[in-house]
């Protein structure tokens, strides 16, 4: 990146700065020629000759080196934010590869198989990210797996757990709906359009992708809670008394998500406060059963489990910036 300074100079009402030469002349511009101008808070950016962004287009050859997936291929080019991806093969692709690349279309948000023969796949992602949000989606990882905690929470005191089978499922639309999160927020660090277009700086961009991974982390500790009620040899009294410590940390979830979307410190400060509080909580029950001489590790080994979905949001409040007065 070359830099260049330039003075302000004003021309009737109207403050004008010129353009480097050589940037003029790469770019081959001249007198009447459009450009587009992005501002910031403190910066601005100028882009020449715009057009609509070019679709990046990625071809992967087939049959795969040795150790290769199809899968994990076609999956890491999405999230670097390809467009097209063209599966160009030497010879007919196998059924089985066929049904791989098929199933994981169904993983992966906006894309789809476009055109296809004996030995060639062409996929392209259909959504214009311009009209993506990652606030709207950071708030829909955040609602599934909200819904999968409350679920979990009525089956310790339910006798109808038959909702807990269904966890795997919302576990993986979490999945598409972050894998559609990392693809736009890795878009939107080297599209400037795109940061423009959401209002986002690059740190809030990062912050992001952080809060996404923390909930999809949170999303699958529940799942691992849902088998572990499934298949639990506690009494109902003693998963009453997991329902009675745990019930409460949903207003963790509530208050971190909203602080992170809204920035409000205050709010955090909160969420913070209330996973301190059911840490100390734990701490009690744990040195109450040692007091007693009893060893319940299936009891605390659940307990713990809600712990650490608790500090994945809390996590998320960690993310809200300091109020500096």
């Amino acid at each position: 990146m070359t830099k260049f300074i330039r003075r302000l100079q004003r021309i009737g009402s109207s403050i004008l700065v010129s353009l480097p030469k050589e940037w003029v002349e790469a770019h081959k511009l001249d007198k009447s020629m459009e450009i587009e101008l992005e501002t910031n808070e403190n910066t601005i950016s100028i882009t020449a000759n715009k057009t609509e962004r070019p679709s990046k287009e990625v071809v992967i050859s087939y049959p795969l080196p040795e150790n290769e997936n199809i899968v994990a291929d076609i999956t890491g080019a999405y999230l670097l934010g390809y467009d097209i991806i063209r599966i160009k093969g030497k010879s007919i692709i196998p059924v089985e590869d066929r049904e791989k690349i098929r199933n994981s279309m169904r993983r992966l948000v906006g894309m789809e198989i476009v055109e296809e023969d004996s030995s060639n796949i062409n996929v392209q992602f259909l959504l214009d990210a311009t009209t993506l949000s990652p606030e709207k989606i950071l708030k829909r990882i955040s609602s599934i797996a909200l819904g999968m905690f409350n679920d979990v929470l009525v089956a310790l005191t339910s006798d109808d757990r038959s909702n807990l089978q269904t966890m795997s499922n919302r576990d993986d639309e979490v999945d598409r709906q972050y894998f559609l999160l990392v693809r736009l927020i890795r878009s939107t660090m080297i599209d400037n359009r795109l940061a423009s277009a959401f209002r986002l700086e690059n740190i809030d961009v990062l912050d992001y992708r952080i809060a996404a991974n923390v909930l999809e982390t949170a999303s699958d500790t529940i799942v691992e809670i849902a088998n572990s009620v499934l298949n639990t040899t506690l009494t109902r009294s003693d998963l009453k008394k997991i329902y009675d410590i745990t019930k409460d940390i949903e207003a963790i979830h509530k208050k971190s998500i909203d602080a992170f979307i809204a920035q409000d410190r205050h709010l955090a400060i909160e969420a913070i406060s209330g996973y301190r509080k059911f840490q100390k909580k734990i701490s009690d029950i744990r040195s109450s059963i040692e007091q007693k001489n009893q060893l319940q590790i299936d009891f605390l080994d659940l307990i713990y489990m809600f712990e650490r979905v608790s500090r994945s949001w809390a996590d998320i409040a960690d993310l809200v910036k300091p109020v500096y007065y």
